[in-house]
């Protein structure tokens, strides 16, 4: 399924306020205001993280409606000479879901990740969300690990 009309940009600097819409979209699609609400980071914070080449943050927008988006950061790895890139989190508004935009902002990704010379992406996804489960399925291999928080 390809998404109609959507436009799949990457944020930059300058985008700051398209950030703060895709971290409120983050907040009530994950229905976790705590993590992405409460405490915003300061303009000077997200607009240094937004201008970094391993922060990658893409929006799905029609006009001027966030439809979704991602935010993943590109990794340096030790034990070759090659880059992974992480998805950190990646969230459609519930109207506009089942339309091919989460499909849209993974492909976006892989050309970056392409252009990068990345060798793999990945993402987690909690047990229980099977939509997340279904859509990483059709596009990836999966892999049964443990997460650990390792609290400070």
């Amino acid at each position: 399924m390809k998404a109609r009309n959507v436009d799949i940009e990457r944020l930059g600097p300058v985008d700051l306020p398209i950030m703060r819409r895709l971290n409120a979209l983050f907040a009530d699609v994950f229905e976790d205001r705590e993590s992405y609400a409460a405490h915003p980071p300061e303009d000077e914070w997200l607009t240094g993280l937004l201008a970094r080449d391993h922060a990658i943050a893409l929006t799905a927008r029609r006009g001027d409606d966030l439809l979704g988006g991602l935010f993943a950061y590109e990794l340096e790895k030790f034990e070759q000479a090659r880059r992974e890139i992480y998805i950190y989190d990646l969230a459609v508004h519930a109207a506009h879901r089942r339309q091919g935009i989460a499909t849209a902002l993974i492909a976006r990704l892989r050309d970056i990740a392409r252009a990068r010379g990345c060798w793999v992406i990945y993402v987690q996804a909690d047990y229980g969300d099977e939509p997340a489960i279904e859509l990483y399925t059709r596009l990836g291999v999966r892999e049964d690990v443990m997460h650990f928080d390792i609290v400070l």
